[in-house]
């Protein structure tokens, strides 16, 4: 089977890595900016209409609100890119908002954590491929007719770049996030000079529609609490920043100082864009609204069902660039590919989480161990299925997926922030260096600062956000902490029961007997190899059994063991109802009962065959019996392989793969010789 799979294994993921050139893969910050920052930076082409769709409850003239939501947003962005830039020179090893909240909070306050990124790395991946796909959509008809189909084909396509590696994966994720970004810098410089210098009037495709107000001449609280749901959507552009401190390990040396600053090079692209593209919003006159097809009138004239509201930078972009230009273009294709690419936040963060979580037993180990690539093949593929299998619910609709995001990435900001605070406290109360006191409490003050602000925004969004579908995300977040404590428990009773004990036990007592039973079904080579492998093993007792299913073959069983002479007893078991396990293990048990002292062993005699095809036909009787014997107590259980020619086979074709060499590899002699070789001739 291994080999029916290995070639297009190869094909898609590429030929595997040894663990040596584990260092090969960490990323320079030129390709670890698109790697990590793809998320927030992408955020940017769906946040400013977030922030409009929210206000156009209240009408057009709740507009002249969203500068100041824009503010909002930024303080806490650079809050939050401060606070984060501490977490990554105090914690490198990669751990993150989990290993700052498990080490200053506790192992409860560390998995509540682990539990929220676990979500939003999920929401991540579907929200962004989601909307990828409506910015698609508006432009080929078959993608919005398949939806959900042409999502979950994009996430198996992110999901077989990034089990070639992150270095890989990387530098074909650069390209596009760069062209994004200088693509909407380019729109923003523009725009600017066109308004501000030229004097040109530009006008969004939606400038001469008329919104419907919801809630008309909103005050006082109402007000207040639509301008509070408008910040926490704004807020979806911060998602992805805590991927940094999770993946610092996968930077170059020195590595904090690299991952810090990145993170500030996102936080400044990241808020440069966003308040460029409100702000051109605000001067083109976009609009829009939440239920288009009956709050946006043209005329006098509700837009109707047929209508596809367009994205604001979309908008934007027509307004400034002219529609069907080629700048609109690049910038149009960009934005759609790069929020197919922001997944890819996700993509470096779950794996490297579920891998430290791993470690620490609250999930399974699997995670924890690199694949071929040397990427958390295991995680790749778990994001994967949980998020292909939320777009299916939602069906690929970004403005219900996107109700539910944010929640958990907050819930870990104030509780990482928290955490360092209490970090700074703990040092600050043994250093005595002066100068390092100032940098701890000037740090804290960071902290304490992003800690107060990120808690008020989470209570923000629960408050603002918990009835439009938020209450769905804290389910998750209660599903995964619920699970993983349960793996937890489970470790800790499995190593409790397996540790190896200080004094006496029953496990070094040795068995009084052995008792050894050879199964046989006919007199054949493999029959023949397992006896004699059992009388090596001077048994007290030494037996073959067999099962009568059927008695023709059981007479001539019996006939060929008395012509060989073969010296071991054979007993038949009957099976009225031909049945082979339970006679076997009825048999054994019965052993186990008459004497509890001894040990039973159980020979297996097995084929090895060298085709995926051929061990669907054969030792499925053993298989099973294994199965079941293994629950057992007592019973011991040996397989005594015999390979027949095609395993052979299989063999020699592995040995001559191993042996290939490439063209021109014998001159050069092998990698580690010619290695070897330099070293020495240098030296």
């Amino acid at each position: 089977m291994s080999k029916l799979t290995d070639v297009p294994k190869r094909i898609l993921i590429g030929r595997a890595l040894r663990s040596d050139r584990l260092g090969e893969t960490l990323l320079p910050k030129r390709i670890a900016l698109p790697v990590f920052a793809s998320d927030p930076l992408s955020s940017v082409a769906y946040a400013p209409g977030e922030v409009l769709l929210v206000l156009s409850i209240a009408g057009v003239t709740a507009y002249h609100f969203s500068p100041w939501i824009a503010v909002a947003v930024v303080v806490l962005m650079f809050t939050v890119v401060a606070s984060y830039r501490q977490n990554v020179h105090a914690y490198p090893s990669g751990g993150g908002d989990y290993e700052v909240a498990t080490t200053n909070l506790g192992p409860k306050a560390g998995l509540t954590v682990a539990s929220a990124l676990l979500v939003d790395y999920v929401l991540t991946v579907a929200v962004s491929i989601s909307s990828g796909i409506e910015n698609l959509g508006s432009a080929i008809p078959f993608v919005v007719e398949h939806k959900v189909l042409c999502a979950i084909g994009v996430i198996v396509l992110l999901t077989l770049m990034n089990l070639r590696g992150v270095r890989e994966s990387g530098s074909l994720f650069a390209i596009p996030t760069y062209v994004f970004v200088a693509g909407v810098f380019t729109m923003i410089a523009w725009g600017a000079f066109r308004g501000l210098v030229l004097d040109d009037t530009m006008r969004a495709p939606t400038a001469d529609y008329v919104i419907k107000p919801e809630h008309q001449g909103l005050a006082g609280f109402a007000l207040v609490f639509l301008l509070l749901r408008a910040f926490s959507s704004g807020c979806a552009a911060l998602t992805g920043v805590e991927a940094i401190s999770n993946g610092v390990p996968a930077f170059r040396k020195p590595k904090s100082k690299n991952a810090a600053t990145t993170l500030a090079m996102m936080g400044l692209l990241a808020v440069t864009m966003f308040c460029g593209i409100i702000a051109l919003a605000a001067a083109t006159d976009v609009r829009m609204a939440e239920n288009p097809a009956k709050d946006l009138f043209h005329n006098g004239v509700p837009l109707g069902g047929d209508y596809v509201q367009n994205p604001v930078i979309s908008q934007v972009a027509e307004a400034v660039f002219g529609k069907g230009s080629f700048l609109f273009i690049i910038l149009a294709a960009a934005t759609a590919l790069v929020l197919f690419l922001a997944a890819n936040t996700a993509y470096n963060g779950f794996p490297l989480l579920g891998s430290i979580l791993a470690q620490d037993r609250y999930l399974p180990r699997q995670l924890h161990t690199r694949g071929d690539r040397l990427a958390f093949s295991n995680g790749i593929v778990l994001l994967a299925g949980a998020a292909g299998l939320l777009v299916g619910i939602y069906g690929a609709d970004s403005t219900r997926l996107i109700q539910l995001y944010i929640v958990g990435v907050f819930v870990s900001f104030t509780l990482s922030q928290t955490g360092m605070v209490r970090h700074w406290n703990r040092h600050l109360a043994t250093e005595k260096d002066q100068a390092k006191r100032r940098h701890m409490i000037r740090s804290r003050a960071i902290n304490a600062f992003g800690a107060f602000f990120t808690g008020l925004v989470l209570v923000v969004v629960l408050l603002t956000k918990f009835t439009h579908g938020a209450w769905v995300a804290l389910l998750g977040m209660v599903i995964f902490y619920a699970t993983m404590t349960a793996i937890r428990k489970h470790y800790d009773r499995v190593a409790a029961e397996i540790a190896a004990p200080d004094g006496p036990s029953d496990d070094l007592v040795r068995p009084s007997r052995v008792h050894s039973v050879v199964l046989i079904s006919k007199i054949h080579r493999p029959t023949l190899r397992a006896l004699a492998y059992a009388k090596l093993m001077r048994s007290d007792t030494l037996e073959a059994l067999s099962v009568n299913v059927d008695p023709a073959e059981t007479k001539a069983l019996r006939e060929e063991w008395e012509r060989r002479g073969i010296d071991v007893p054979l007993k038949v078991l009957d099976s009225p109802y031909r049945e082979i396990t339970r006679p076997i293990i009825e048999y054994v048990k019965s052993l186990r009962k008459e004497s509890p002292r001894d040990a039973v062993s159980v020979i297996i005699p097995e084929y090895v065959v060298g085709h995926w095809y051929e061990h669907l036909l054969h030792n499925q009787s053993a298989l099973r019996l294994k199965g079941r014997l293994l629950f057992t107590p007592g019973i011991m259980v040996t397989s005594v392989p015999y390979q027949l020619q095609s395993s052979e086979a299989a063999k020699r074709r592995a040995r001559r793969q191993q042996d290939w060499n490439a063209p021109g590899s014998v001159r050069r002699g092998p990698a580690q010789v010619r290695s070897k070789e330099s070293n020495e001739h240098k030296s």
